[in-house]
């Protein structure tokens, strides 16, 4: 029987427009208009505002390029503004929770407003060039705060002494095998290719920081097959790990000093169970360790007499592979245990955990930020940061690839962030 074409037609610039608003609205579907306010850190923010963000996105970079257009809500655009600076003012950050007007219920219907101009735009063919690649920009961005949401909402609800669930229906994952030992995957030294062409210019979106494509030398080095365990970390702990200065960078040791860091973030002391978005649940060993900052990641790898890899170290693997994992369209927003593919094969290179990398967030030879205030999105952050690839449990499936490159500062805990081992050949 013939395929039919439906099936294989890519989705319409307004269905793929459609498709992720929902997906934002169905990720806010089970929260109280309280839980839609709440702010547990000062980098994170209210599910509330980034529904709200989302659309002033798109309201200032594609309807904004309309003429005649008028803000919808002029009094909120200094409050949902994030820090593009060349726009003009913005709320502090700090103080997103702090916006209990407008209500959950206008902010909602601020949405439907832009939904329905945007709409409107599409069908009668009045974005030019620049308007179209602004609504591109605002999916990718848009599917960006959909895993923050779930991040930030995730930490607010485990603040709370209750630590109430996010989803009580939330599926366990199905048991696989048990991870087994990592494999160490060889490669030889090499010049290989890194980054994406430049976008708009190039058809196939890629943010500015992934550009220029260029070529570096990549030296000999081992991969681990997968990222480090629940167990692994277990043993680092058990070791002494968070009690040994030699094993921590300076500014690291400061903060388990005055943090009284012991385990990773969301475990509880006994290292048997851990909160997840589904509530708490047993700690399965042989799933991936999330939730650690750098500086954890880098502890530890220098503990297992290992390091962390380098972000090229990471691509020049990741390229030749599928962009398939475990991401938030599977439904169990956690990362899980995978077994063995075989034959030296890496494994949950993507999906799971994003995994922190040796490499300094910077700019690539040659890089031209976006044009307009656009040029604030990224370039701008390249400074005290790491960059960690290949996305997460709580990344929407299609968003990332092998060059996307996310970045945090080393002290962050809140994102599902895990490592891979490296070691030099």
């Amino acid at each position: 029987m013939k395929a039919s074409s439906a099936a294989t037609t890519p989705p319409t610039l307004a269905e793929r427009y459609r498709a992720v608003r929902q997906a934002s609205l169905a990720l806010a579907a089970p929260l109280s208009a309280e839980d839609a306010m709440l702010q547990s850190l000062p980098d994170a923010s209210p599910a509330k505002w980034h529904l709200a963000h989302t659309s002033w996105f798109f309201e200032h970079f594609v309807l904004g390029t309309q003429p005649g257009h008028q803000p919808l809500q002029p009094d909120w655009q200094v409050l949902f503004n994030s820090y593009y600076q060349s726009i003009g003012p913005a709320h502090a950050r700090a103080q997103r929770g702090l916006l209990s007007r407008p209500t959950l219920a206008q902010v909602l219907e601020y949405r439907a407003q832009v939904d329905q101009r945007i709409g409107d735009c599409l069908r009668a063919g009045h974005l030019d060039a620049v308007a179209r690649q602004h609504l591109l920009l605002g999916l990718q961005h848009e599917q960006q705060h959909q895993e923050l949401l779930l991040t930030d909402l995730k930490h607010a609800l485990w603040s709370n002494p209750l630590q109430p669930a996010y989803r009580d229906d939330l599926p366990l994952p199905t048991p696989t095998p048990a991870a087994g030992a990592a494999v160490w995957i060889e490669h030889p030294e090499r010049i290989v290719e890194i980054g994406a062409p430049a976008w708009p210019a190039h058809a196939r979106f890629a943010y500015d920081n992934e550009s220029p494509r260029h070529r570096v030398l990549v030296p000999a080095h081992a991969l681990a097959d997968r990222p480090l365990s629940n167990a692994e970390f277990r043993a680092f702990i058990d070791d002494g790990g968070y009690r040994d200065p030699l094993l921590w960078m300076s500014e690291g040791w400061a903060r388990v000093q005055a943090e009284c860091w012991s385990h990773p973030l969301y475990w509880d002391p006994a290292l048997e169970r851990e909160y997840t978005l589904g509530g708490w649940r047993a700690l399965d060993p042989d799933a991936p360790v999330c939730h650690l900052s750098w500086f954890e990641a880098d502890a530890c790898a220098r503990w297992a007499g290992a390091r962390l890899p380098g972000e090229f170290e990471w691509e020049a693997t990741a390229a030749a592979c599928p962009a398939a994992g475990n991401f938030a369209d599977a439904g169990l927003l956690h990362p899980v245990a995978q077994p063995s593919l075989g034959a030296g094969a890496p494994r949950q290179l993507f999906g799971d955990v994003w995994e922190w990398t040796a490499s300094a967030y910077g700019a690539y030879p040659g890089f031209r930020p976006l044009a307009g205030s656009a040029a604030e999105y990224n370039g701008k952050f390249m400074c005290g940061q790491y960059v960690l690839r290949g996305g997460s449990c709580a990344t929407p499936a299609g968003h990332v690839r092998a060059s996307y490159r996310n970045f945090f500062p080393p002290a962050a805990r809140w994102q599902f962030s895990g490592l891979r081992l490296a070691r030099d050949l």
